[in-house]
């Protein structure tokens, strides 16, 4: 077991900002993981748990306990002719198993193409876009109980999956550690052509396209919004949409509508159905019309310059930066709008929730 001492962890995400931890340690198989959580148990550390580093917000005094990265690798799948099961190590790349997965035709993660980070985040945050939830196709999560150590297989029930949600990330947050998920993907299956977005996109090639002709819409589209990691981009310095579309009530939705329709006849607000009978708002709907247009800039803080809901670090900026555009935008949103938009990111290292 190799700890490291006092590692900066902002190179470790995508928003690139952050401080160090006190110990590291990449973690490659599940004897690391136990040995990690006694070394931390031994001396009293509180316990990180880094995949990918893309759904991160490091405060700027770093992590002063354990960050442990999971890094265990490897991927088997077998099917019947039908579905087709993929095992993947939570610390395999996210996006390299829907290309395995693809390759294989078999439909199910063609839409959740170029997301960044590993397979472990994906059930913690129910990883989802273009109209596919991974709760769509897990179907068993392998985790590990920090507190006694067992570990458990949780059916897809077990998990308490819901709009971007968990129990990983809701009522057990920080009680387990995902070592690996299983997959269930339709073999010869058709792609999901849900989201409007991606019909447009492809309305202009063939009728039905393929899986990989799906695939390569999604990360094009993913591209053009500075939401597939591209080198030098600034764009890319980011934590991906930094805010939940908000689900409200019916009543609610309409009482927002009808406010709409009043500062903004010529732009209708989005609405989509969600579960038990409420209602899916755009957040970058709510975002641009409180007066956050792309590229917005706070510092070296900003807003994306092709996406709304992502904050950006445009060079140099802190944690300190990106929280106080945070807090901005969520409060010219909820005085205009009424509306109290949710962080997607995990914020790491601060004294308080925010």
């Amino acid at each position: 077991m190799n700890i490291q001492e006092n590692i900066p962890l902002a190179p470790l995400t995508t928003l690139q900002v952050g401080g160090p931890a006190r110990y590291f340690l990449d973690a490659h198989s599940e004897r690391d993981v136990r040995e990690a959580l006694s070394f931390a148990a031994d001396r009293k550390l509180p316990l990180l748990v880094l995949g990918g580093g893309s759904n991160l917000l490091v405060a700027d005094n770093g992590w002063p306990g354990l960050a442990l990265r999971i890094a265990i690798p490897g991927i088997e799948f077998s099917g019947d002719g039908t579905s087709v099961l993929f095992y993947a190590g939570a610390g395999e790349n996210w996006d390299q198993l829907v290309a395995l997965a693809v390759s294989k035709n078999c439909a199910g993660l063609e839409c959740l193409s170029g997301i960044p980070g590993t397979v472990g985040g994906t059930p913690v945050q129910n990883v989802g876009a273009y109209g596919q939830e991974v709760s769509q196709t897990i179907v068993r999560v392998r985790a590990l109980e920090i507190a006694t150590g067992k570990i458990s297989e949780l059916d897809n029930a077990s998990c308490g999956f819901s709009y971007r949600a968990s129990i990983f990330n809701s009522t057990q947050r920080g009680k387990h550690i995902v070592l690996e998920v299983a997959y269930r993907l339709k073999q010869h299956g058709l792609p999901a052509l849900h989201y409007a977005d991606l019909k447009k996109f492809l309305a202009s090639g063939p009728a039905d396209p393929t899986l990989q002709q799906v695939r390569d819409a999604v990360r094009s589209i993913r591209l053009s919004k500075a939401m597939l990691l591209a080198p030098g981009d600034e764009d890319c310095r980011s934590a991906g949409s930094f805010f939940k579309n908000p689900v409200v009530s019916q009543s609610e939705a309409t009482r927002i509508a009808a406010l709409a329709a009043q500062r903004a006849p010529d732009r209708a607000l989005p609405q989509y159905p969600a579960d038990n009978g409420q209602v899916k708002l755009a957040a970058a709907w709510l975002v641009e019309q409180a007066g956050f247009t792309k590229g917005y800039s706070r510092g070296p803080a900003g807003i994306s310059r092709k996406h709304t809901l992502a904050i950006v670090n445009r060079g140099g900026a802190t944690a300190a930066d990106i929280v106080a555009l945070k807090d901005e935008v969520q409060k010219k949103v909820f005085d205009l709008w009424g509306v109290r938009l949710q962080p997607e990111p995990v914020f790491v290292g601060f004294d308080s929730n925010l």
